[in-house]
């Protein structure tokens, strides 16, 4: 009998903490070479889309499909995970949560091996729900002393400020510009749907790192031209979903002339293949699109938890 699990058994059931150490293990294991991982897929029409993305983990035996529908009404996401032993369907598990967890433990991980040691300052473009996470993976991973975070919407960004300064007892102050932000920022994070960038190359200070995670579309980007030429190191989650969706790249290299060869996936600095950060003053990029991977160990441990809690409601499908 599979398992459904709502977003609410979700929240209850996963910590930071516990995504932080699912993904981190699933980098180790995409280095190693034991997990299976299929860029996402869109179909587009003219007032919905569908997106779906599948993964594979040999250990734990666990494999699978998150789908979901992006429309005027929101996003909806739900992470179908099966035994890859038997092929037997063991959760249904809506994702939304999930999702935002994963994404932001990913720059978690990226902020942990490749910031610099002491950096203490966060400059946060975009104040939305991807931001939250964001912010509390990062927290977990360096000291933070202030944090400046800057959105359209001044009133959200008030919101934003108190709740996440109560949340993770760090100074979380409203920045004036996304400027401001940045260059306050020894680790900055852009979370932005914009389709044009919001983080310019000349307003970041020297040894920064940037975790840019909002444009995951070949038409979309973050980073202008000038903040990917400043870039020392850039790592990215997949390469064969970056040449897929990642406009800051896409366009950015068309524009520079640079090459993907110098693309680094962050599983190898993750697993000491690649030394990572070379001085203290290079500028190092994580450009995260989100993978299956991430989601299918994730969902692994969350249904071993509900397992374990007696939490979750049965489905009759075998």
């Amino acid at each position: 009998m599979a398992l459904f699990l709502t977003e609410a058994e979700v929240l209850d059931l996963l910590s930071m903490d516990r995504a932080l150490q699912c993904v981190e293990a699933s980098f180790v294991a995409q280095a190693v070479k034991t997990v299976a991982n299929r860029p996402r897929e869109r179909i587009l029409l003219s007032r919905v889309s569908l997106n779906y993305m599948a993964g594979a983990l040999a250990e734990p035996r666990r494999m699978g499909i998150k789908i979901y529908t992006v429309g005027r009404e929101g996003a909806r996401f739900l992470l179908l995970l099966f035994d890859t032993e038997t092929g037997r369907m063991l959760a249904l598990i809506q994702a939304d949560h999930l999702g935002r967890m994963r994404t932001g433990a990913a720059s978690g991980i990226a902020t942990k091996f490749l910031a610099r040691p002491e950096a203490s300052r966060v400059g946060l473009i975009g104040t939305g729900r991807q931001g939250r996470t964001q912010l509390e993976a990062v927290a977990k991973v360096r000291r933070l002393q202030q944090v400046k975070a800057f959105s359209r919407d001044r009133i959200r960004l008030l919101g934003f400020c108190r709740e996440m300064q109560e949340r993770l007892d760090v100074a979380v102050e409203p920045a004036a510009s996304a400027e401001e932000a940045a260059r306050f920022g020894e680790i900055v994070i852009t979370a932005t749907p914009a389709k044009l960038p919001v983080l310019c190359g000349g307003w970041l200070q020297p040894g920064a790192h940037v975790n840019a995670i909002g444009a995951n579309m070949a038409d979309r980007r973050e980073l202008d031209d000038a903040a990917l030429s400043r870039v020392g190191l850039i790592t990215v989650d997949s390469i064969e979903q970056s040449r897929k969706e990642s406009g800051d790249l896409i366009q950015g290299f068309a524009h520079l002339g640079q090459r993907w060869e110098e693309v680094v996936e962050l599983h190898s600095v993750v697993t000491g293949k690649h030394p990572g950060r070379s001085t203290q003053e290079q500028i190092t990029l994580f450009k995260s699109h989100g993978i299956a991977l991430w989601d299918v160990a994730v969902a692994a441990d969350v249904y071993q938890r509900a397992l374990g809690a007696g939490i979750g409601k049965q489905l009759g499908i075998d």
